[in-house]
């Protein structure tokens, strides 16, 4: 691989993990309503679900996850679920002054929700799967390659949701407990459409 193509690489990845979505939302609502500390383990749980979707990569079963359709369909189903679950949780904790304080944690904590909300979208497997190939030389070493671009592409995304979250973590503390509320509202609100919009979304 040559260096201009991975610094393609990099910048594609840099663009695409900065710009949010349902797992970015969380983890700012996290931060904002439980600290940098709440985000951080969002962050460390989607690493996780990051290096499980690489090793599925790397023994090549994205291909055979893209022809069954019916756990595809369940998957996704389960996961627009979740995600809508989240953002009610979200609002109903913004629908009154204080309610933040009082916002339980997840049962099972802040590390395997950040995971289940990365991994409730099968979908983000199977662009992992199409899009870390178009980087990679036919003739070179193809499991270096990969692991390469897939260190790449979690160290990109541990730095840009890690910085959301300490920023997210720092305003929170002199954030009004107004604008907090408000902004865990738009977060439930975003969360929910995302569920929504994963609902309806077929499997192709």
């Amino acid at each position: 691989m040559t260096i201009q193509l991975y610094l393609t690489y990099l910048l594609a990845c840099i663009a695409i993990t900065i710009i949010p979505g349902p797992t970015v939302t969380l983890i700012i609502a996290n931060s904002l309503s439980h600290g940098t500390r709440a985000g951080l383990l969002n962050v460390a749980g989607t690493q996780l679900g990051l290096a499980l979707m690489l090793g599925v990569l790397l023994v090549g079963l994205s291909s055979i996850i893209a022809t069954m359709g019916w756990w595809f369909d369940w998957v996704r189903i389960a996961g627009a679920v979740y995600l809508v679950w989240i953002g009610w949780k979200l609002l109903r904790a913004s629908g009154a002054m204080g309610a933040l304080d009082k916002t339980p944690k997840p049962r099972g904590g802040f590390f395997l929700q950040g995971f289940l909300v990365l991994m409730s979208n099968p979908k983000a497997l199977l662009w992992f799967g199409a899009f870390i190939p178009q980087f990679v030389d036919p003739a070179g070493n193809y499991v270096g390659q990969i692991v390469m671009l897939g260190a790449t592409a979690m160290a990109t995304a541990a730095v840009t949701d890690g910085g959301y979250a300490i920023l997210a973590g720092r305003t929170g503390k002199v954030m009004s407990r107004r604008r907090i509320q408000l902004a865990s509202h738009l977060s439930g609100l975003f969360l929910i459409g995302g569920g929504v919009w994963l609902a309806l979304t077929r499997a192709r």
